[in-house]
Order: structure tokens, then C-alpha cells, then sequence
């Protein structure tokens, strides 16, 4: 008989149906090993931790007051991270033009732009406090995201939120006065969000960056300010105190 038309029963048809078979003892303890692994290796990663130290393509940076980081037109090669201190973002026109386009502070990242293939830094960031920075290679970064989950959810929800405010400011810009916006950059600036309680921005903050944040010039912000002052919107104490009753001004038609 050819072995094309041995009987299902024949020893070759047997050890066929040995090597299919699996011990149901043996399956369920790879079940079980399997996802424990995954889950132990899952709590044993902490983004947090992992942003808090040095290691490989990350180092912690020490940077002095109104120190620069990158500037506009530098390689892009790396990701930052805020440790402790402010950090303002910047970019400049071709006619010389300066705006801020952001100011950041502890748990904040910037020069993501990196990450999506920008090849030359497409604005400037310095330090408004010394500041301690982790600079973490893109490479590493890219590595990171890809192996961590937990740091990739935590990082794409960042990079949601900042999206949303971007497009809160072009809507600002484009809709509201002058006045309007440096109120609301006020209450921003000052964590707005506790009733009746007054919060202190902090750093100090010059005339001329709130300027350039909501763009106008310093001598609409002097006057701006003096009125809210007067008004009792905010006050000077050690720092500039920003009430809740601001809000008033945004809120105002």
C-alpha cells in the first residue's frame, strides 16, 4: 500500500497526531506564565522614574536663568523634559519679529518636533528660572515610546493637551481684543482655577514677554495692567497676585 492511502490509524498518521497535540497542563501553564511576565514587566516601568534619571541617550542638565537650550535654526536631535523651572518658547520672523509662543514649566516637554522628522529647530527656548532639564536623545526617545507603553500614553496625552491650547490661542488671537487676551494669558499663567483665591504668577513676568505672547505692544500691556489694578483684578504683593473676579474680562462682551 503506498503511503498516500495508509489508514488514519497507521503509526505515521499517529505521530502526526502526537506532534499536533498539546499537554492541556503544559498550555495552561504557559497562560498563565505569559501574561504575569507581561504584567510584572508592565509595573516594573515607572515614565516617571524613567524621566526623573540619567541613563542611556538621557542626561539631566543644570541651566541658569535666562540661558539658552536650543536656538532657532539648531539640529533637532533630542527631546526635553522639565524637571524644576520655566522655560520660555520663542520663534523669531525673518524681519526680526520675536513672539512667544509658549510658556512651560515642571512635567512640561518640548522640541518634540524631532520626533516627526523636523530637521532644524523651528524656534528658540530659554530658561525663565535655573532650571533642570533632562535631555533625552531622539533616538532614545523613539526607542522608549515604542517599548513603553506607559510612557507613550503618557507623552501623546501631553502632546493632546498642547495641541488643544495651541488652537485655544489661535482662537484667541483671531476673535479677541488685546485686553481680552492678556487677561486670559493672566489666568493661565496663574493656574486659574481656585474660587476666589488669588494665585501668584510666577516668575516674574516682564511687560514685554506678555507682549510678545499676546501680541501687541508693551505700552497696550502698561495700560491694560494699571487698569485691571485699578479695577482690583490684580494687585501687587512680593509678585503679581491675579484674582478670579479677571475672569470678568473674558467673559465680558
Amino acid at each position: 500500500m503506498s503511503p498516500a492511502r495508509q489508514p488514519k490509524g497507521s503509526p505515521g498518521g499517529r505521530r502526526i497526531a502526537h506532534r499536533a497535540s498539546i499537554d492541556p497542563a503544559l498550555q495552561t501553564a504557559r497562560n498563565a506564565v505569559g501574561p504575569s511576565l507581561v504584567a510584572k514587566r508592565k509595573r516594573d516601568f515607572d515614565p516617571h522614574a524613567f524621566l526623573a534619571t540619567i541613563g542611556q541617550g538621557r542626561k539631566s542638565v543644570l541651566f541658569q536663568r535666562k540661558q539658552g537650550i536650543f536656538a532657532q535654526g539648531d539640529t533637532a536631535d533630542a527631546v526635553f523634559y522639565i524637571q524644576t523651572g520655566k522655560v520660555k518658547l520663542t520663534v523669531v520672523s525673518k524681519t526680526g519679529k520675536e513672539a512667544t509662543i509658549a510658556i512651560l514649566a515642571d512635567g512640561d516637554f518640548f522640541g518634540e518636533g524631532s520626533l516627526a522628522g523636523q530637521p532644524l529647530r523651528m524656534g528658540s527656548a530659554t530658561t525663565m528660572t535655573d532650571c533642570a532639564i533632562l535631555r533625552i536623545d531622539k533616538q532614545a526617545m523613539m526607542d522608549a515610546l515604542h517599548r513603553e507603553h506607559e510612557l507613550s500614553d503618557l507623552f501623546v496625552a501631553y502632546l493632546l493637551s498642547r495641541n488643544i491650547r495651541y488652537e485655544e490661542d489661535l482662537v484667541d488671537q483671531l476673535f479677541n481684543s488685546s485686553e481680552k487676551r492678556l487677561a486670559r494669558i493672566l489666568l493661565l499663567l496663574a493656574h486659574f482655577g481656585k474660587e476666589g483665591t488669588p494665585e501668584t504668577v510666577v516668575p516674574k513676568i516682564s511687560q514685554e514677554t506678555l507682549a510678545e505672547m499676546i501680541g501687541t505692544t508693551r505700552s497696550r500691556v502698561s495700560f491694560f495692567m494699571n487698569r485691571f489694578r485699578k479695577l482690583g483684578f490684580i494687585h501687587y504683593n512680593g509678585g503679581l497676585q491675579v484674582h478670579s473676579s479677571l475672569l470678568n474680562v473674558v467673559l465680558h462682551d
